[in-house]
């Protein structure tokens, strides 16, 4: 039970210094652990006409976070983040699956376009 705790405040932690990166890269975060029928949304950023469906990774590694993201969570990651836009009704803008890693003592990693949305059935 403490050990979920623990994982549980290292991923806010996580969460909340990657929301602040992609501020000070000039996005605007437009919800935080978004609730939705497929699932959470980590953070939905807007930057331009652009928003950002962002996974976020707390990992040692950098390999150990681009592994930690499977193909399931990857579909639900997907759909979650369409109906996301949908709701806030961002016509127009396209949606883009990004990834945030958090390591330690190194800065964020932010990698766009992570995977394609387009490909979920």
């Amino acid at each position: 039970m403490r050990d979920r705790r623990k994982a549980e405040r290292r991923g806010r932690s996580a969460e909340l210094f990657a929301a602040m990166w992609l501020m000070a890269k000039g996005y605007r975060i437009l919800a935080h652990r978004a609730r939705t029928p497929f699932g959470e949304v980590d953070l939905a950023a807007l930057k331009g006409r652009t928003l950002a469906i962002v996974e976020v990774k707390a990992r040692a590694t950098r390999l150990a976070a681009l592994e930690s993201v499977g193909l399931r969570q990857r579909e639900r990651i997907a759909r979650a983040g369409l109906s996301l836009a949908k709701r806030m009704r961002l016509d127009g803008a396209s949606v883009r699956l990004d990834l945030v890693i958090v390591r330690p003592w190194v800065w964020p990693e932010h990698v766009r376009d992570a995977w394609q949305a387009d490909t979920i059935r």
